[in-house]
């Protein structure tokens, strides 16, 4: 069974064609920089075998990527799918795990759409345009929540009027959860350890998100987004924590045009409405040490990224207690040492020694950056979302002995 998968990020469209159960990788890339401004163009690095192809293009959007890539995939008549499965961001109180796709599911996904703005609506239109392409072809969605259903209720609560939180669904619900989940199980397992006794800070730092994981036991117990991915860390162009009174100083700005405001703190803030030039912070660290000194901007830019990161990261090990290790991944945690040694360095008194040789040398994944003595290791693993995604899919048809159906919340 081949199993194509999609996962659509804020900024990226990765996809794989995964052949199962054997779980064999049979093509896949990665359109990136897809959307925002950035200092290197749009382009898809598509992998078939040992083969590796750059194709530069300009993709304005998901829609654009997801057209672009189908084209690729259609020179090989051996990458045809048999089911389709996709990454969703955001399940809200509908989806608790994940669902086969059904005019009911397209529904309750549009309906949870504004939950995650920047995600949720791109990936809902890329469910509609495979239905659309391959009509009789089962379709799998899997949340990135799911993982967080663990998150005790005093974690997740919000300081809101009890019929708020109630009626509305106001909760935190996190996210990342499927990359969290993955690079946790092959830690533990890189290490030795059995899941359920696996203790860990996962970093998920990509080119678009990114989010921090507090892992006791194996479980998710905090993650620094919250009830939308907007929460926490400082992102590629949205805000990350803010002063609730700064947003309704925003709706006052905009004369109450809430649209307006999600824009802002969505689509035209962080690392990109900081330093006002791109919106990958690969490119400020770049600049900034070609510049010499010449831009502060750029500085500033990368001292508040990495601020958030430190801070966080000193908080969730506290909440995690005994911690086995810390895990970097996704685009910038596994690519970035720079970012790895400044989130880690001078942290002893957390039980952080990153060796600065392993660090710049981490090539091959997975890999210990720490010192020999350090008493929590510090891992760089390769996520593989898709992988997971794949498993979902082939356990779920498997499951149900069917290729269509109800949803499965």
């Amino acid at each position: 069974m081949n199993v194509l998968v999609f996962n659509c990020g804020s900024s990226s469209l990765k996809y794989r064609v995964i052949s199962m159960p054997s779980a064999v990788q049979m093509a896949g890339g990665e359109a990136q920089r897809v959307g925002p401004p950035t200092a290197e163009p749009s382009r898809i690095l598509h992998h078939v075998g040992d083969l590796t192809e750059t194709h530069y293009v300009e993709m304005r959007d998901q829609a654009t990527a997801f057209e672009q890539v189908m084209a690729l995939l259609a020179k090989n008549p051996e990458l045809n799918p048999d089911v389709v499965a996709h990454r969703m961001v955001h399940g809200g109180t509908r989806f608790r795990r994940y669902a086969l796709v059904d005019e009911n599911a397209i529904s309750d996904l549009d309906a949870v759409a504004d939950l995650a703005p920047l995600h949720n609506p791109p990936a809902t239109a890329l469910v509609k345009a495979c239905r659309s392409r391959y009509r009789d072809l089962p379709q799998v969605v899997v949340f990135d929540t799911a993982y967080h259903s663990t998150i005790p209720d005093y974690a997740r609560t919000y300081a809101l009027p009890q019929w708020m939180t109630t009626e509305m669904g106001i909760r935190k619900y996190g996210f990342h959860g499927t990359s969290h989940h993955y690079v946790a199980t092959e830690a533990a397992k890189f290490l030795g350890h059995p899941l359920y006794k696996f203790n860990a800070v996962s970093c998920h730092l990509g080119s678009g998100g990114a989010s921090l994981c507090a892992i006791v036991n194996g479980q998710s117990v905090d993650n620094t987004m919250g009830y939308s991915p907007l929460q926490g860390l400082i992102m590629s162009t949205r805000c990350g924590d803010l002063d609730p009174a700064l947003t309704l100083r925003l709706l006052a700005q905009y004369n109450g045009d809430f649209k307006s405001v999600e824009r802002v703190l969505n689509k035209e803030s962080g690392v990109l409405g900081m330093s006002g030039v791109s919106a990958d912070i690969s490119d400020i660290l770049a600049s900034i040490a070609q510049s010499n000194g010449q831009f502060p901007q750029m500085d500033l830019t990368a001292q508040v990224y990495l601020w958030r990161i430190r801070k966080y990261l000193g908080a969730y090990l506290a909440v995690v207690g005994s911690a086995d290790a810390v895990i970097f991944t996704d685009t910038i945690g596994e690519k970035v040492s720079l970012v790895r040694w400044a989130v880690c360095a001078d942290m002893e008194a957390f039980g952080l020694s990153i060796d600065a040789e392993r660090n710049r040398n981490a090539i091959e994944l997975p890999v210990d950056v720490a010192t020999e003595n350090s008493p929590v290791r510090i891992l760089v693993v390769q996520t593989n979302e898709e992988l997971a995604i794949a498993r979902d899919a082939y356990s779920l048809l498997n499951r149900t002995g069917r290729f269509s159906g109800q949803a499965v919340a």
